[in-house]
């Protein structure tokens, strides 16, 4: 236990927060994850990994471990293990893990911030009693969204390789950037990673299996104003802010993320920019059911026009382009992935949860470029800001999950 927590401290403690303002414009993001990853490539070689590459087209790091049956190796399947090295859109200069043993239930007081991660507020710290769990210090988040499931790959890699006595096929792990920004997977060679299918380790709390997710798009509405002296503005002015406002409220009202779980979904506005002669609107759009989102999709395409209609010239224009789709519409045409994974958490006594997933991981684009690649849980919660906690029994439980679904494959 002490050596997957030590790597896992020394891997969050490296500043790998990801750039939207450079997503596909530089890859990676930032240089530090490349960085990172040379770190990685450095230590995967160590523990005995061999073809160890990073691909500087769409910086990702590869590695295989070879496999070591003696009979039926050609009918074993090939399996990749992926996670991604980036943080999201938080403070992650100077990350200080801070370490509670035998968690006892109460407030904890996240160093010298001033701030409390309180099971009052968050009722699933309940579920960790007894457990050491690891917490930010208050001021940054912890980066276990995706460093956990970077240690749980390694880890469970070394201890294959220092336990030969467990049979296995051919294993590829990959470890990739930008992940946070959206575009991590956008240039993933399937064909070079050479599996039968792949899992992301990149959920949330332990027992989570998910492989089914959003089908998502992204709105860019820009507004065109007409700016006149407001003390000569009457029947002249046209105000671009005020546009906004029209588009925001014409949008359906109980339609949004803070309204909607489970398979719900939504139309959300999440960045608005401008004044009297020009605005901007960003949503994005998602929605499990195909159907439903593409009804989503006409909904805002259809305002954009009824806005445009009241005036003599286009002031509204509308892009829109789709992210990813719902890898469910995939993994049920191959489902040797969710049944191994399902029967490897029952195997280790682990109650199998799962519920779609409200977002995305690199696993939704992999999947639609020919790879079956659900989600398996990598055992953080709270990600993405200061609340961010992990359990150190929950990466141990990740780590044998991922030795399991080898031993099952191989049999």
């Amino acid at each position: 236990m002490e050596k997957f927590l030590d790597r896992f401290l020394n891997y969050v403690k490296k500043n790998t927060r990801s750039d939207a303002a450079k997503a596909g414009v530089v890859i990676p993001s930032t240089p530090s994850q490349m960085e990172f990853l040379h770190e990685l490539s450095e230590e995967l070689k160590q523990i005995g990994l061999v073809d160890v590459k990073i691909n500087p087209k769409n910086a990702f790091l590869s590695a295989t471990l070879p496999a070591n049956l003696t009979v039926d190796a050609d009918n074993v399947p090939i399996i990749g293990f992926i996670a991604h090295v980036d943080t999201a859109d938080f403070n992650a200069k100077n990350i200080s893990p801070q370490i509670h043993e035998d968690y006892d239930g109460r407030d904890i007081i996240l160093g010298d911030s001033g701030f409390v991660l309180s099971p009052t507020e968050f009722p699933n710290l309940k579920n960790y009693i007894g457990q050491t769990l690891i917490t930010t210090d208050g001021t940054t988040l912890l980066g276990a969204d995706d460093k956990a499931g970077v240690c749980e790959i390694v880890s469970a890699m070394e201890y294959l390789i220092n336990n030969p006595q467990i049979k296995h096929g051919k294993i590829r792990v990959a470890f990739g950037c930008d992940e946070e920004i959206g575009v991590g997977a956008d240039h993933f060679d399937v064909e070079d990673f050479g599996c039968d299918f792949a899992y992301t380790m990149d959920g949330s709390a332990v027992g989570e299996l998910q492989f089914e997710c959003f089908n998502a798009a992204e709105a860019k509405i820009d507004i065109l104003g007409k700016s006149v002296h407001p003390g000569d503005a009457k029947d002249k002015m046209i105000n671009a802010l005020s546009i906004s406002r029209d588009i925001q409220n014409a949008m359906p009202l109980v339609c949004v993320p803070e309204k909607t779980e489970n398979r719900e979904g939504f139309i959300h506005l999440i960045e608005a920019h401008g004044n009297v002669e020009n605005a901007s609107l960003t949503y994005i759009i998602r929605d499990h059911d195909k159907t439903l989102f593409e009804n989503k999709k006409y909904i805002v395409k259809k305002i954009c026009e009824d806005i445009n209609s009241k005036y003599d010239i286009e002031r509204v224009k509308l892009s829109m382009h789709d992210e990813y789709h719902n890898m469910a519409d995939i993994i049920k045409k191959d489902t040797r992935s969710v049944d191994i994974a399902t029967k490897a958490m029952q195997n280790l006594g682990i109650e199998v949860n799962k519920a779609p997933i409200r977002g995305g991981t690199d696993g939704s684009k992999i999947s639609f470029m020919g790879l079956p690649t659900p989600n398996i849980f990598a055992g953080g919660e709270n990600f993405h800001g200061r609340f961010e906690f992990v359990s150190v029994q929950a990466i141990k439980k990740a780590v044998d999950v991922i030795v399991e679904i080898v031993k099952i494959a191989a049999e």
